[in-house]
Parts: structure tokens; sequence; C-alpha cells
């Protein structure tokens, strides 16, 4: 299990490493989640990622929808406990993410972030070029306890 910032959704959506590591890990039995509003939060900046490369914005909605069929999305009712504690830890840095952190918290996962405001949070933090050796780890697990 691990929870995603929008940052990851957004690297899904733009070029093929993050997406094919989130196929391929999700077809093992990893778990992946992010707060209802990371999928919002993506959406309203691909648009202006999009025209910075003057690329077309016709695959962002099915590319979205093709990630919530592998993201699972937690509401806020299942991590709004953890909003004062994740606002401290993130205090000073950018308080916005409070709900990945929250997620993180309350599901007790590590976090795959570009975000370095999550480092010295208090919970893991894997960055896209590290974090297949914790997605490989989890697949293995998961597969030792299915035999």
């Amino acid at each position: 299990m691990i929870v995603i910032d929008a940052n990851i959704i957004i690297r899904a959506v733009l070029g093929r490493r993050v997406r094919e590591l989130i196929e391929s890990y999700a077809a093992r039995g990893v778990r992946f989640f992010a707060p209802s509003n990371a999928f919002e939060d993506a959406a309203r900046y691909l648009p202006l990622l999009l025209a910075r490369r003057n690329s077309s914005e016709s695959e962002v909605s099915p590319s979205l929808e093709y990630l919530r069929t592998r993201i699972e999305q937690i509401d806020s009712e299942t991590y709004s406990d953890f909003e004062d504690e994740a606002r401290v830890r993130l205090r000073g840095r950018d308080e916005d993410d409070w709900p990945v952190l929250a997620v993180s918290l309350a599901l007790d996962c590590p976090v795959w972030s570009e975000d370095a405001d999550f480092f010295g949070t208090g919970v893991a933090v894997w960055t896209t070029n590290r974090v297949e050796i914790f997605l490989k780890a989890c697949a293995t697990e998961i597969s030792s306890d299915r035999d």
C-alpha cells in the first residue's frame, strides 16, 4: 500500500514510467491510494502544464478516469481525524498537502511524491526514481501471503 500525491497522478498522465509502475504493480496486488482531492488537483494543473508543452488536453479526462480504476480514492471521512496532526507536521511548508499526509497516517503507509515538503514528517516518502524498491517488496509480500 502506498499513498500517491497529485504530482504523481500528473506524471502518470504526462509520461509512461509512472503509469507503467502503477499498472504493473496494481496487477500484482499492490494497492494505491490518494485523497479524493488529488484527482481534482491534477485536473486543475494538467491543462496549464499541457499548454506549456503545446500539447492537447484531449487525453486528460480519459487518462484520469483510467487512473481512477487503479488508484483508490479515499474520502475525507477516512482521514479527517488526522487533519490536525498532518497540518502540524507540515507547518511552515505547504500545508495544503495535508490530505496526502493524513491518508498516510490513517492507513499507516508511505507516500509516493516528488514534493520535498513530505520529507521529515515522520512517514516514509518514496520518489519515483526509488519507489520500485518499495513496490517490489510489497508485491513479494503479497505473493508470499497468497502462497
